[in-house]
């Protein structure tokens, strides 16, 4: 049986081992995480999800604290339409970040950067504008557009220097959604460099209705891998959600697929930047401990752990703050439901909403345990201790494993 590596990814002139770490937002995919992909051959990815946050945090920044003095005033106010962001903050932010993790950069592989359209941030062109041209200013090697169609985004950058030299991917969960993407990039002469289809078993939000377990990735990948034949489109596709083990992963390989991205495993590694104490609620989950809900504000189901404290708490909206979910109008679908709550409770102190959740809020406070399908199985890479607590892994432990596996075997920290 092959292994992952016998396999190689080829984007332009790079050659690399097969495999992407996948970019889990607001610092859960850190640098250090997304450095080692790099370091050892592969490809890791940084997220912008939340960046002011994430700076603030990493590089002792202040751009949440100053954004918050600015629109303190309103906080009480359900009409968010005033609270922008300021544009060149977010540049600072993001070149920050980006530009730090470049200059880290060792070994031969690349890092990506994972950009979600479903941050719309009051002014979704504009902010998606900046994310994406900083990026590219501060020398990413590749971009991968993420939690929407981005039927516009290439048209954002398709008069900057770097718009036919770094590689830009597209994540979809349905053919459909690919060829809505190629059509409206079409006049821009400019396919994506990459193609990372998602299945139903990823973690976090999800490309699918709440209907998702009639899909499944091995169909979608056959169905996207037909169509680039047809159309003689000879475009990396790479498949995500659910390939657990190095023979997941080649299996996808000897399909005819260009690379594989994983992230589950990732997790529970050192370099993850999910608490301690969060990573161990990961390996000690069981499978009807995991969901799939409809508590994001952006309209995606979302998988989680049932038990993530951001699951019926009723945090009063912080916008002010954060706001990174308001659409173009100074809207959030958890807005609606909080202030429903507090209309119906006048007299509450504070109140539960159980439909929807502020997922600005808890993804800051790691309290939104998003997850793949597939956590359950994370107690079987790794070993309990006499404490009760499982060892944490190292990244290369993970990548390496994936990288020379057979069999379906999972090896076990040392």
């Amino acid at each position: 049986m092959k292994r992952v590596d016998d396999y190689r990814l080829r984007l332009g002139q790079h050659e690399l081992v097969p495999l992407i770490i996948g970019g889990m937002g607001v610092d859960i995919s850190t640098a250090a995480l997304a450095l080692e992909g790099a370091r050892l051959g592969g490809i890791g990815h940084i997220s912008d999800a939340m960046i002011k946050t994430v700076t603030d945090r990493r590089y002792d920044t202040h751009f949440v604290r100053e954004k918050l003095k600015l629109y303190r005033q309103n906080i009480g106010n359900t009409d968010k339409s005033i609270v922008q962001f300021n544009l060149e903050h977010l540049a600072q932010a993001q070149r920050l970040h980006v530009s730090r993790t470049m200059e880290a950069k060792r070994g031969e592989g690349l890092i990506f950067i994972n950009c979600m359209e479903k941050l719309s941030m009051n002014a979704p062109r504009e902010t998606l504008r900046v994310r994406l041209r900083t990026a590219l200013d501060e020398g990413i090697d590749g971009i991968t557009l993420s939690a929407g169609l981005h039927l516009g985004s290439f048209a954002l950058m398709e008069d900057h220097p770097r718009f036919r030299d770094a590689k830009l991917g597209i994540i979809v969960s349905s053919l459909r959604a690919l060829q809505l993407f190629l059509k409206k990039s079409a006049r821009l002469d400019r396919l994506p460099d990459f193609i990372v289809v998602e299945g139903p078993l990823a973690g976090g939000h999800l490309g699918f209705g709440m209907d998702w377990k009639q899909y499944d990735l091995t169909s979608i990948t056959l169905e996207v891998l037909a169509f680039l034949k047809e159309q003689q489109l000879s475009i990396p596709l790479i498949p995500a959600g659910g390939i657990f083990t190095g023979s997941d992963a080649a299996g996808f390989l000897a399909m005819g697929c260009a690379a594989v991205q994983v992230a589950t495993r990732f997790t529970v590694t050192e370099e993850c930047g999910l608490p301690t104490k969060v990573k161990q609620e990961y390996f000690r989950a069981a499978e009807d401990d995991i969901e799939v809900n409809t508590l994001s504000p952006t309209g995606y189901p979302m998988r989680m752990l049932k038990n993530s404290p951001a699951i019926g708490a009723g945090n009063r909206p912080n916008c002010e703050a954060y706001g990174y979910l308001l659409d173009g109008k100074g809207h959030c679908a958890y807005i609606d439901a909080y202030n429903r709550e507090v209309a119906a409770h006048p007299e509450a102190k504070k109140v539960s909403v159980k439909d929807k959740t502020c997922l600005c809020t808890h993804m800051r406070n790691f309290d939104c345990w998003t997850c793949g399908h597939y956590t359950y199985r994370l107690k079987d890479t790794s070993r309990r201790q006499p404490d009760g607590r499982y060892q944490l892994l190292t990244a290369e432990h993970v990548f390496r494993d994936y990288q020379f596996s057979t069999e379906g075997t999972i090896a076990l920290p040392a």
